[in-house]
């Protein structure tokens, strides 16, 4: 039995990215695969995802150690194919970056209509129009999962080449079906080809135009049903805003739970008059990073950690005398390239309060089965967006335009193993305080478990979780500001003319100047302090 090799390729993972390091194969030399088996474990700028193969076959060559990088469209492994495996394109991966030439003739092994014989059991003759090699099932369903016209082009070389008078585009099962009915007069030979085609376009149109492995990933994180989805991509694929669109109706169409006025939250209080807000598992803070990748990594003991992978300190190169250089990893190279951008371009500015947190501290301790002290300071914080909607906005500096946005995207920084990331909670000036509670459980869980997350309008962070009472924060474009909590710790206060011990916490604001004036920014600021110190008249007006 003849066999041929397939050379496979780091597919384009999407949003942009240009490069992936390994982070753990997830097969070895010698092992049998099969098409859309996961074969090796990457990180992006974004996330970490799993990549799957196009090939069925046994594995000869990993072309890239645990730790490289590797840009998109260099070789990650190579698969040898008998004559009877599987074919190619399963769809899970970029067609022309992911499937590479193979070494041998290219075969489809899906059932081939049979040409149509004429009296006498001679061949009929074929009108040019339906002999094209469009008509193939196996071509049109890899031209539909195409994310480029281009790309479809270098997938299905034969689609392009077929005749404008076609009676069965590669693109479409509609026009065959058209082309089917509307054309009687046509040659009865041609009828058995253009069914065929007709049947393959179909398949290939109902089958979800996701070709991003981290688009998929997301979608099953958040019980997405890519076949509902409508995509906003070339040919209608399905991008990652298309999924966090469909996620975040989703949410808008479930029953909403009742409204409370009573204080509430689900987060532990363990540890808290020393602490300040609720500690582990809560969001961590660092520099504020609303532009930074949206998804966190697994944590020590996840899969990455056992394969040994230490990050960047593990890939020191030749130095100088008395030097050791790290390389960094691509997503230390995306907050990187952030953080230089954000100092370059914002003309950010900062203010602080100290606030008395007694009040909020004793709602809490009141109710441990209620919201947390994160929830309750995520919900002042979306009622004074609310009422300053300036920053919850972004800077077009090539128009020199404030562009408000009708939607508030709250995100919280979460520091994981591989560094500082911002999950989302999408829509959440349309949550109550209990169901605020439950959505950063989620999304803090699911940063830390290195899912996809969307990106966040305005960013909350918590300073306290480290110890310290507050940070001068970088802003990261777009986002226009930032709220910062520190330590909440026992303090002399006075109280009525007398000094006495509260809890005491350091509010913080960061924002870009551009957008407005200090006075803006004082109220907006206070406005949130007011509501910590009296949490109950806060309570019942929102």
């Amino acid at each position: 039995m003849s066999s041929t090799v397939s050379e496979f390729r780091l597919p384009d993972l999407g949003e942009g990215l240009t490069e992936a390091e390994i982070v753990r194969w997830l097969v070895a030399e010698g092992d049998r695969v099969r098409v859309d088996q996961p074969v090796v474990e990457v990180e992006t700028a974004k996330a970490v995802v799993e990549v799957p193969t196009p090939y069925a076959g046994t594995v000869t060559v990993l072309h890239a150690a645990v730790a490289r990088t590797v840009r998109v469209g260099e070789p990650l492994l190579s698969v040898a194919r008998s004559s009877g495996e599987e074919g190619e394109g399963s769809g899970s991966v970029l067609v022309g970056y992911g499937t590479g030439a193979t070494s041998g003739p290219r075969r489809h092994h899906r059932p081939r209509s049979r040409r149509p014989r004429g009296a006498g059991g001679a061949p009929a003759a074929i009108p040019a129009a339906s002999a094209a090699p469009a008509a193939s099932p196996a071509t049109a369903a890899s031209a539909a999962t195409a994310a480029s016209a281009a790309t479809a082009a270098s997938a299905a070389p034969a689609a392009s080449a077929a005749p404008a008078a076609s009676a069965a585009p590669a693109a479409s099962a509609a026009p065959a079906a058209s082309a089917a009915s509307a054309a009687p007069a046509a040659s009865a030979a041609a009828a058995p080809a253009a069914a065929s085609a007709m049947a393959g376009g179909t398949a290939a149109a109902e089958r979800p135009r996701v070709v991003s492995p981290l688009v998929r990933r997301l979608a099953r994180e958040w019980g997405v049903d890519v076949r509902t989805v409508r995509g906003t991509g070339h040919a209608g694929l399905i991008l990652r805003r298309d999924v966090e669109r469909a996620a975040a109706e989703a949410r808008l169409a479930a029953p909403a739970p009742p409204t409370e006025t009573r204080p509430a939250a689900g987060l532990p209080a363990a540890g808290l008059p020393a602490a300040g807000l609720p500690a582990a598992g809560l969001p961590a803070a660092g520099l504020p990073t609303a532009g930074l990748p949206a998804a966190g990594v697994p944590e020590a003991g996840s899969r990455a950690a056992a394969a040994g992978l230490t990050g960047a300190a593990s890939r020191a190169v030749a130095a100088g005398p008395g030097e050791e250089r790290t390389a960094l990893s691509p997503f230390r190279k995306a907050a990187a390239a952030t953080f230089t951008r954000s100092r370059r371009e914002i003309p950010e500015a900062t203010i602080w309060v100290d606030v008395d947190a007694t009040p909020l501290v004793a709602a809490r301790e009141a109710t441990p089965a209620g919201p947390g002290l994160l929830a309750y300071l995520a919900r002042f914080t979306v009622a004074a967006l609310h009422e300053f909607p300036v920053f919850n906005s972004r800077f077009d500096a090539d128009r020199q335009e404030i562009v408000h946005l009708d939607r508030i995207d709250l995100g919280l920084a979460v520091q994981g193993d591989r560094g500082l990331v911002v999950p989302a909670i999408a829509d959440a000036g349309t949550l109550t305080t209990s169901a605020l509670d439950a959505e950063i459980r989620r999304v803090v869980d699911a940063a830390r478990a290195g899912a996809a997350t969307p990106a966040g309008t305005f960013t909350l962070n918590n300073y306290g979780v480290f110890d310290v009472d507050g940070s001068a924060a970088i802003l990261v474009p777009p986002q226009v500001a930032m709220l910062g909590i520190g330590r909440i710790i026992d303090r002399p206060w006075v109280v009525g003319g007398a000094v006495t011990v509260r809890k005491v916490a350091q509010l913080s604001l960061v924002f870009d100047h551009r957008v407005c004036d200090g006075e803006t920014a004082a109220r907006f600021l206070r406005r949130i302090a007011d509501a910590i110190e009296n949490p109950a008249a806060a309570i019942a007006h929102l």
